[in-house]
Order: C-alpha cells, then sequence, then structure tokens
C-alpha cells in the first residue's frame, strides 16, 4: 500500500480502481498482527500538539478518544462542516504516521461486531443517520433523492455517491424518492434484502430485530435481491406499482399482495392503519411507535383482528378503543428504576377478557 494512495483515499480522490484497492487492503491486510504491531510502535513516536503535555501512557488513549469522537456516526450527519474537519484532520495523522497509524485506525474501527462485514459500505466521507424514538426524519442525498426515516430507524450513506450504484444501508424503515438515473440504479441494502430502483417510489420496512423484510411499490420499477453474507445476491423478482412484498429471512418465504398499500405508507403522514389486521400485528406497531413493550401474552388474544385509523392518537386511547372494540384487557407494568437512574421501558400485557 503506497502513502500517495492513502492520502488520495482521506482526501475522497481515488478512482474507482484505486477505491477498490484500498477497500481489498482494509478487508484483508489492514488489521492483520503485524500491521498492529507496526501501528502500537509509531503511537509511541506519535505526538500530536494539543497531547504535548500528556504522560506517554495516555497519548494512545487521548489520540483514540479523538478518532473515535471524530468518526461518531452521530456527529456525522450535524453538519458538513465536520466531515470535511475529520478528513483533514485524519490527512494530517497519516502524513505523520503514514501506513501503520492508518491500518491501527482501521483495526480500531472494525474490532467492533457487524462492522467488518459491511466494509464494502465504509467511505471516509460515510454518514450515519438515526431517527430518534417518538419522532421521523428527512434526508435529502446528494443526487436529489429523498428518504423519510421512520421511528428508531438507522441510515448509512455516502456525502456523494461514486462508482456504478448509488448504495445506501437502512436498518428500519424508509420511505424513498429516488431521483431518476438509469446508469446508476438506487440500491437500498439490508440484511437480506437489496432493493433496486432507477428513479421510483417506495417504502421499505427492515427492523433488525423482525424476521420479516417488507417493500411496498408506489410508482415506478423495483427489483428484489436476496442477499447473504459472501454470497452474490440473487433475484427475487421485480415489482409493479402498487404491490407489497414480504420477505421472510427465516425460510425464505415470500408473500405478494396488490393494491391497498396505503396502510404500508401513511406512516410518513403520522397516521397507523390497520384493516383486518391482528393484534400481535397491532401490538408490535404500536410497541415501536410509542417506544413501549407491548406483549400480547394471552394466545385467545391473538384472534381479534382490527380496522382502524389513528392520526397522533395517545396510546392509551388507541388501547381503550382496542379493548371497547373486542374482549381484552390491557395492564401497564410499574417501570423500575435502573442503577444509571433511568428507568426500564414502559411495558403492557394484554389478555383476553373472560
Amino acid at each position: 500500500m503506497r502513502e500517495e494512495l492513502l492520502i488520495k483515499f482521506l482526501n475522497d480522490e481515488c478512482t474507482e480502481d484505486e477505491l477498490k484497492d484500498v477497500i481489498h487492503w482494509i478487508k484483508f491486510d489492514s488489521y492483520t498482527d503485524y500491521s498492529k504491531e507496526m501501528g502500537y510502535g509509531q503511537w509511541n513516536n506519535y505526538d500530536y500538539e494539543s497531547d504535548a503535555e500528556l504522560p506517554e501512557e495516555r497519548k494512545l488513549e487521548s489520540l483514540l478518544d479523538q478518532i473515535h469522537h471524530k468518526i461518531n456516526v452521530k456527529e456525522h450527519y450535524k453538519s458538513e462542516k465536520s466531515v470535511a474537519l475529520f478528513t483533514k484532520w485524519m490527512t494530517r495523522v497519516a502524513a505523520v504516521l503514514l501506513l501503520p497509524v492508518l491500518a491501527l485506525y482501521i483495526y480500531t474501527i472494525t474490532s467492533k461486531p457487524d462492522t467488518i462485514s459491511q466494509l464494502e459500505e465504509f467511505s471516509v466521507d460515510s454518514l450515519e443517520i438515526v431517527a430518534p424514538t417518538g419522532s421521523k426524519t428527512f434526508v435529502q442525498f446528494s443526487d436529489g433523492s429523498e428518504v423519510y426515516l421512520n421511528h428508531g430507524s438507522k441510515l448509512k450513506y455516502p456525502q456523494k455517491f461514486a462508482g456504478e450504484t448509488r448504495g445506501v444501508v437502512l436498518s428500519g424503515e424508509g420511505y424513498f424518492k429516488i431521483a431518476h438515473n438509469p446508469q446508476k440504479p438506487f440500491v437500498v441494502k439490508t440484511r437480506g434484502v437489496n432493493v433496486k430502483a432507477v428513479g421510483t417510489t417506495f417504502n421499505v420496512y427492515a427492523y433488525p430485530d423482525e424476521k420479516t423484510i417488507a417493500t411496498t411499490l408506489v410508482e415506478g420499477k423495483v427489483i428484489l435481491e436476496k442477499k447473504a453474507p459472501g454470497i452474490t445476491p440473487s433475484p427475487i423478482g421485480s415489482m409493479v406499482p402498487g404491490q407489497h412484498v414480504e420477505y421472510n429471512t427465516e425460510n425464505g418465504n415470500i408473500n405478494s399482495t396488490i393494491g391497498d398499500i396505503e396502510k404500508y405508507i401513511s406512516w410518513k403522514d403520522g397516521k397507523l392503519i390497520f384493516k383486518r389486521d391482528s393484534i400481535a400485528r397491532i401490538a408490535s406497531r404500536l410497541s415501536r411507535w410509542y417506544s413501549v413493550d407491548i406483549d400480547v401474552a394471552d394466545n385467545d388474544a391473538r384472534e381479534y383482528t382490527y380496522t382502524a385509523t389513528f392520526t397522533d392518537e395517545p396510546l392509551w386511547h388507541i388501547l381503550d378503543l382496542l379493548k371497547n372494540a373486542a374482549p381484552i384487557e390491557y395492564e401497564k407494568v410499574p417501570r423500575k428504576r435502573l442503577p444509571d437512574g433511568t428507568y426500564s421501558k414502559q411495558k403492557i400485557i394484554i389478555w383476553k377478557r373472560d
């Protein structure tokens, strides 16, 4: 790995082939024992100006803290300025410490679970945005495409798209409006499915704690691909407007329906629409929407289905309406104070009324 190529990478100046070389090095060489040993040797000689007064044994800890602060995803999306400062800062580090230091830097961030498996998504200008619980978030990409993120969703995306596709990584739910570009498809990557489009409007539901990944196509056309670690994605099929497809990541089953898609996309307008939905499914949606834990403890209660629309309704009002429409009861479990002074999530238990 040449010093000049690393500097180009840190300044986002690599060609497509050069970027592939850097990613290959990151994946297979940067976190080897040899690279780490070289890196730690260089840390001992590092003398960053703001750390000049620190004891020798604190320099590595301080610099690692600075690196983690700079790459903290919650800070990345607050402003483009922070990204620019981070790139400039890392370039200075690379100029002093060269390859061993960058190797240790890459090792540090890839030592976290699930990071190595997503190294192809890594880029100096990668951003991650989170929609906090109880709110929705809007993002506009550099190509003019847009996405609305639902409660508790996360999206990783580049500051500017490069290569043959426009790729983003979604964990949660997003409503996408994609700018048309036949030469560069837009790909939404989830843990089990890729959703590929060139210019269209669609919704993707892919929360990490659920076994179902769902795509709802509003207009245009998308292609679904099944993916697995280390395997080339295989096609599932293409969708037509008004189609809703659910893919079960545990058994590979696929369920498709046409029409009546409003209930899958209404969340972006603050509505919860249920049409002949089971109380278990409703409990799951309400749990995520209101950041509570709703447990349908009674199997007999699971047989009830509901058709209803709620717009900015308080949770307790919704539960009372469900209770009046079917013979069920619910109980609020007192929240517990945790050792750190915070309180546990509100838990609600639902059962069939005698």
